[in-house]
């Protein structure tokens, strides 16, 4: 079958930072399956583990997480899916990835496809939408507010993938006051597209923004993204006893700033339960089927923003070159061999 590799960990400039490569096609066994590759979307950590990852000994590493496709072939301990039935799903991060043909997933980690939307336009979701959705649902508890600017959200980052996601959800299942960061025209208006009531520029102190709008101080803030050039005005602006949640890698971040106003710190990683199979992993699938049922309710939408091309070794350069640049809007995703 066709896949897209890496051998050895570096820049994405190099040539042979990602290759076109074959590779025997997967059997599904257990609670696997095998779905043929409709379409894929690229994520930051797509771009993370290649740079840092280095495949064992002379095999190929082959990444990519988000898939939308149909299933081929089952395991014969498969429950939930049978071949023919159109799913997405974003994979675990100690597998194979999707940048291939055929690829096996653990069934409890993977939802039905939006019957609205095309694969394109699904394989965009999954990745964020579990980022997003256990950020919000099971690490920050929004729905339990707090006991100061309990009605209020601040998401830094939103014009990216998961923050794109998150506001969508925000305004779908709850009644929080979303402010957003956005830096330029075009994500402002992106943003402001996903549902944000507010918006600020993440390029300026962030604090004096939040009080300019007069709201109060946020008892919720997620971070997603350069959370160590915003962790001072963060600690600043949250309310007391409000809880703060992150996703990305600060390279040094000192919880003792927590203290004084007694806030929690919630790292979400979506990889954590497939990565450890936990005994909660079928909530995954479970969510994804949820959000499936949001899209198809016209409730959220995709955050597809770019079909870059076809799955291949040229177009993942560019694009993981695109992602690394930090510039991204919404989900840029590839279709087809």
């Amino acid at each position: 079958m066709k896949a897209v590799g890496y051998k050895n960990i570096g820049a994405i400039e190099r040539e042979d930072a990602l290759q076109d490569i074959t590779l025997d096609r997967p059997v599904a066994k257990g609670r696997d399956l095998l779905v043929k590759i409709h379409a894929v979307s690229v994520n930051p950590v797509d771009t993370k583990v290649r740079q840092r990852q280095q495949p064992a000994d002379d095999a190929w590493g082959v990444l990519g997480f988000d898939a939308s496709g149909v299933v081929e072939a089952v395991g014969p301990a498969v429950t939930n899916f049978k071949p023919g039935d159109a799913v997405f799903y974003a994979g675990a991060v100690n597998r194979p990835g999707t940048n291939s043909e055929f690829h096996l997933v653990d069934e409890r980690i993977v939802g039905r496809k939006p019957k609205s939307l095309s694969d394109a336009e699904a394989a965009s979701l999954p990745l964020t939408a579990i980022t997003a959705w256990e950020m919000l649902f099971d690490r920050l508890d929004v729905k339990r507010p707090t006991a100061q600017g309990g009605d209020i959200i601040l998401v830094i980052g939103g014009a990216g993938g998961v923050g794109s996601i998150t506001i969508q959800l925000l305004r779908a299942l709850t009644d929080l006051t979303v402010i957003a960061t956005a830096s330029r025209p075009e994500t402002q208006e992106w943003v402001r597209k996903c549902g944000a009531h507010h918006v600020i520029d993440h390029r300026s102190p962030l604090t004096a923004q939040v009080e300019a709008l007069g709201l109060g101080a946020p008892g919720f803030v997620f971070s997603t993204t350069q959370t160590d050039q915003h962790y001072t005005d963060i600690m600043e602006l949250i309310a007391p006893q409000g809880r703060f949640g992150l996703i990305d890698d600060p390279g040094d971040l000192s919880i003792v700033p927590l203290k004084r106003k007694a806030i929690s710190l919630h790292w979400e990683f979506m990889f954590c339960r497939p990565l450890f199979s936990t005994p909660d992993i079928e909530a995954q699938g479970k969510l994804l089927n949820e959000v499936a049922d949001l899209v198809d309710a016209g409730k959220i939408t995709s955050t597809t923003t770019d079909v870059a091309g076809t799955i291949d070794a040229a177009t993942l350069r560019r694009v993981h070159a695109h992602i690394e640049s930090g510039s991204a809007r919404g989900k840029v995703v590839l279709e087809g061999f």
